[in-house]
């Protein structure tokens, strides 16, 4: 009991030259047993066997244990790395501190569950990581923990692809939530009977891969695009308004005038065009929202039987945007 208390005053004049709320430790909180962080180049050792990899978001076989969720952290905040250091260790997770922008194969070699990153740390070229990482790793969990900033530039890191934004100070209890958060809906954006190709025209939908092909040849689509034309192509059919698009996608209630929806449609339209010119996936509803249908183009470039007449309204729309 005694040496809880001195670790708890010890931590807390940590946090006060930090700016990190102190650790609070719950009666009977288990803080064994896993390594201390590793720093990139060593092993992430530990005396409990990891089971292997799964795609994120897939279920442990049933009545098999999960593997522990690994956790990077690009920061150089000490106080901090501490706190939450204990409190990964608590959850059984596994963390590594990573010193710097180190490439993203290397981040691909650590199998990780999640990525935390204090773009204050990168400096100018945080900015051009952070899009880099989102853009090659899609579906890995990637957090911003960083000190004051702008709506805008909050904004600019969520449309490069980073799931969530937390600004310091902060307590390393709210990280770790909002880390359990994204990874849970990741398990319920793809349950296993959806993990099946999804066929539609001439394109694949692969939610195991985050991605959609047309024959072997890739989109190339951002998390964010996968999302949308996942969530389009699984509703076929049917319209479905703009808000209801942006809360299912980015996660949270569209502001007033957001024009992201429209901008992510487009960039996945011409996407589609370029790979499938034979075919239109997604019209517009004007004052609406967007419905998935694939219907051929014939050799004029008009839709075959039964197309929708969204042809005049989709240039408009490109037009408007």
């Amino acid at each position: 009991m005694r040496d809880s208390l001195i670790d708890a005053v010890l931590a807390k004049s940590r946090n006060l030259r930090t700016g990190c709320e102190p650790l609070v430790t719950e009666p009977g909180a288990s803080m064994a047993a896993s390594q201390p962080p590793v720093r990139l180049g060593g092993t992430m050792n530990s005396t409990t066997a990891v089971a292997p990899d799964r795609p994120l978001g897939e279920p442990s076989p049933q009545g098999a244990r999960s593997a522990p969720l690994r956790l990077a952290v690009i920061d150089s905040d000490s106080g901090f790395l501490h706190v939450l250091e204990k409190r990964v260790r608590a959850r059984g997770w596994q963390q590594r501190v990573v010193p710097g922008a180190v490439p993203v194969e290397e981040l691909v070699a650590l199998r990780l569950g999640a990525l935390v990153i204090d773009l204050s740390v990168l400096g100018a070229s945080g900015w051009a990581y952070l899009e880099q990482v989102c853009t090659a790793l899609p579906a890995l969990p990637t957090i911003v923990c960083t000190g004051p900033s702008t709506v805008a530039e909050r904004v600019r890191a969520l449309r490069l692809g980073a799931d969530d934004w937390l600004a310091k100070p902060c307590h390393p209890e709210e990280l770790i939530a909002r880390i359990e958060a994204i990874v849970r809906r990741g398990r319920v954006a793809a349950p296993p009977a959806e993990r099946q190709a999804l066929e539609a025209g001439e394109l694949s939908i692969r939610s195991d891969q985050f991605q959609a092909f047309v024959g072997t040849r890739s989109l190339d689509l951002t998390r964010r695009e996968f999302e949308l034309i996942r969530l389009l192509a699984g509703n076929a059919g049917h319209v479905l308004e703009r808000e209801a698009i942006y809360q299912r996608v980015w996660g949270y209630a569209m502001a007033h005038g957001d024009r992201s929806v429209d901008v992510f449609v487009r960039k996945l339209r011409q996407k589609l065009e370029r790979a499938s010119p034979q075919w239109r996936y997604i019209h517009t509803h004007f004052g609406v929202g967007y419905r998935f249908a694939p219907e051929r183009v014939d050799a004029g470039g008009s839709q075959s039987q039964g197309a929708s007449p969204m042809d005049g309204e989709l240039t408009a729309e490109h037009l408007l945007q």
